[in-house]
């Protein structure tokens, strides 16, 4: 059945810009959520090796594996959540499912930092630590999706990409100060410290900046485009099944653009130091501390594709970029294996690669559906692709690694990519991105 019309969102052109210039409150509100998510998420990852003895009993690789399972079951969590959450969000509105959210995220990060070890309860830490990973999920299922709706929302049409850039921007911001919160307490308190429970300083940031985006969000308003549906009594959501049978090809596109943007981002983001460390071509530490170089590269690169998608239009920029990355993948990391490309080169030509999805993605993706299903849509299909395919990368990374398998990790992220390729020709069948992109003119700025 084709996507009906009777559901199609405004066309952004249609609605009138915000008052009083670009919304700064609504861009704050949606960039610092980005940046609680990625901080506690990556925290997980770049802190498992220290709180794996602690937690888990044992800093072997069998109790490594089921940390990163442990990260792994958070993502699990977050279709639920994206369901749960989503259909608050498409009924009561952006701004209160975003402070809902965050509102147990902060509350959970501050409870892992206070877990008792294993030493002193047993394997109830580890089963704590997990449950505790679940909550989180759960809210970050519906956190993400109403990020991508409210800023997709409420972004000036002449600026939307850079808006969708600078937003989740906030992920590249948080991974940035997770590195710079392993660099500080291994400067100041060392690793044998941080091994002995100075691990939990990373939580307890985590916490304290949900805390900041609560503060923030407090003075954010709500989306003008739900407030105007909610006033129609337009904000009735239908039914999921509803959902997948009349907006199909627009899920599949979220489908293949989300797989291909979440393995790219955990490869070159988040696992690359540790894969290039057991590959011996780098130390972890060193490699761990030069992606902060990487993330702020990326970050402006970020900010040009987004400008650029505004000034000539999404689709051949998404073409351009994520072309870019599916040549990159498989010959950088070669080379950086065989030693032929230093790590800095490798990581940075990976890296840019990530930077086009990143740019765009998260409001594209909303923009393809109807505003009384945008959140529990496109957030259903996207938490459970990010569940599949990027909460389980480090841990079937390390299996392949365990196996003596560890080439099979870049052609997978090869393959992955090009579903991003694949995305850019079925979102061309998408009714809501024919009418409000294709047919709009390359030059948007008034």
């Amino acid at each position: 059945m084709s996507e009906p019309t009777s559901t199609a969102a405004p066309a952004p052109g249609a609605r009138p810009e915000p008052r009083g210039g670009l919304p700064r409150r609504e861009l704050a509100a949606a960039t610092v959520g980005g940046i609680v998510e990625s901080f506690d998420w990556t925290v997980y990852v770049v802190f498992a090796s220290f709180f794996t003895a602690d937690l888990f009993g044992s800093d072997s690789l069998g109790a490594s594996i089921v940390a990163y399972g442990g990260f792994a079951v958070g993502f699990v969590a977050r279709p639920i959540g994206s369901v749960c959450f989503g259909r608050v969000s498409d009924s009561r509105g952006r701004r209160f499912n975003l402070l809902l959210c965050m509102s147990i995220i902060s509350v959970a990060s501050i409870a892992i930092a206070l877990l008792p070890t294993a030493a002193t309860i047993g394997v109830w830490s580890a089963v704590a630590l997990v449950a505790l990973r679940i909550v989180q999920g759960l809210a970050y299922g519906g956190e993400g999706p109403t990020v991508a709706a409210y800023v997709a929302e409420t972004a000036p049409r002449r600026h939307r990409f850079l808006f969708s850039a600078i937003s989740y921007g906030g992920i590249m911001i948080g991974s940035m100060l997770v590195f710079l919160t392993v660099a500080i307490l291994n400067a100041t308190i060392g690793e044998q410290a941080l091994r002995a429970g100075g691990w939990r300083w990373g939580f307890v940031a985590g916490g304290l900046l949900g805390v900041l985006a609560l503060w923030i969000r407090a003075y954010a308003p709500e989306s003008g485009e739900f407030e105007g549906d909610r006033a129609s009594d337009a904000t009735r959501s239908p039914a999921i099944a509803t959902v997948f049978r009349e907006h199909r090809r627009a899920l599949l596109t979220i489908f293949l653009f989300t797989l291909g943007g979440t393995v790219t981002y955990y490869f070159a983001l988040v696992y690359l130091p540790k894969f290039a460390a057991a590959a011996g071509v780098a130390d972890t530490a060193s490699a761990t501390s030069f992606m902060t170089v990487v993330l702020v590269v990326v970050l402006v690169a970020m900010l040009i594709i987004g400008a650029l998608a505004d000034r000539f239009g999404v689709l051949p920029i998404m073409r351009i970029t994520f072309a870019f990355n599916v040549i990159c993948v498989l010959p950088v990391t070669l080379a950086m294996v065989r030693g032929v490309l230093p790590f800095e080169l490798a990581a940075i030509a990976l890296g840019l690669g990530a930077a086009g999805f990143s740019a765009v993605g998260s409001v594209l993706c909303a923009l393809l559906l109807p505003a009384q299903v945008r959140a529990v849509g496109a957030g259903l299909v996207s938490t459970v692709t990010v569940a599949v395919f990027g909460g389980t990368f480090p841990m079937v990374a390390e299996a392949l690694g365990a196996a003596q398998l560890r080439w099979v990790v870049p052609v997978y992220v090869f393959a992955a990519a090009l579903a991003l390729l694949a995305g850019t020709r079925t979102v061309t069948e998408v009714r809501l991105f024919t009418e409000n992109f294709q047919k709009e003119p390359n030059h948007v700025h008034s």
